[in-house]
């Protein structure tokens, strides 16, 4: 099954940024009113009603959670108890919760594959408590390293398989996301696996700044993922010293009043979450408010462009 490189290669030569002159349409409705959320997996030190309550206060209208070991929605924590109060707290912040993050990988042996099964059932049973009509989008990568890929993609393909069996049987959906760390680390890899597998529940996350840093502009990775997409992160990147080095939005070139721009002229109308990298909220003395406050004041005036 073969990706359209031409495309990716033709509208790449346009920069590191969005190109100037404007994407070709989507033949779609007319989008939803594209909403600015943050990922909590940026507040790791908050209690979520305190997280959920910040995030209101700033502006934002939607948020993520991070179902990842030594937040304070980890899997480890998520018992029917538990999870009901989780609940009782996100309805009475009044901020909908869109997306959960789960850090899921599709290589290993068949013991890290049940694992991540299992993983995969929680969320998706925590995701129908919160929104028993429309629950939350599950949002993961799917691990490797990238010069894995062409050994384990036939069972990488498998297994999204198996994700998608577990995700059509809980009535959720799934929106897997390339990483450019990991084995699948481009646009054409993340086209081959999802068409492979080939699952009613599975879509795309989408996030610019895994691709910048292989010279493709916003335009020329989102083009041929456009039909699939239906959770994007935001956060920019770069290369230091030959190293990968995420960064939050704004500190980088992206145009994100174009960016933004092209989404709507592709027909999204899904959530527009910022995603801090574990390499920010790491750092001694980060300040998690202070951060999603930044974010906020560097993006807002985009979206509203």
């Amino acid at each position: 099954m073969k990706t359209p490189r031409r495309d990716f290669l033709a509208l790449a030569a346009g920069g590191l940024v969005l190109a100037g002159r404007p994407a070709r349409l989507a033949a779609a409705a007319a989008p939803a009113e594209l909403q600015l959320g943050f990922s909590l997996y940026g507040m790791k030190t908050l209690p979520l009603d305190r997280a959920l309550a910040e995030c209101k206060r700033i502006g934002y209208r939607t948020v993520e959670l991070a179902l990842i070991a030594g937040f304070p929605t980890e899997p480890a924590k998520l018992l029917p108890a538990a999870r009901a109060a989780m609940v009782a707290q996100i309805k009475a912040a009044g901020l909908p919760v869109v997306s959960l993050l789960v850090n899921l990988g599709l290589t290993g042996d068949a013991k890290a594959h049940a694992t991540h099964l299992e993983t995969l059932d929680l969320a998706g049973r925590f995701a129908k408590e919160i929104d028993p009509v429309r629950p939350p989008i599950i949002q993961t990568i799917m691990g490797g390293k990238p010069g894995e890929w062409e050994a384990n993609k036939v069972t990488m393909a498998a297994r999204l398989k198996d994700w998608n069996t577990a995700a059509r049987r809980l009535g959720i959906k799934i929106a897997v996301k390339a990483h450019a760390l990991q084995a699948v680390d481009t646009p054409e890899k993340l086209l081959w696996i999802f068409r492979e597998a080939a699952g009613s529940n599975l879509s795309l996350g989408y996030d610019h700044s895994h691709f910048v840093l292989a010279g493709l502009t916003v335009e020329a990775s989102y083009r041929a993922l456009a039909p699939h997409v239906t959770f994007v992160h935001l956060k920019d990147s770069r290369r230091e010293n030959g190293e990968v080095r995420f960064l939050l939005p704004g500190e980088a070139a992206t145009d994100y009043a174009a960016y933004f721009r092209l989404l709507r002229q592709h027909g999204y109308g899904g959530p527009l979450i910022i995603e801090v990298s574990s390499q920010i909220f790491n750092r001694p003395g980060y300040d998690p408010i202070a951060t999603a406050e930044k974010c906020y004041a560097a993006l807002a005036p985009a979206l509203r462009a």
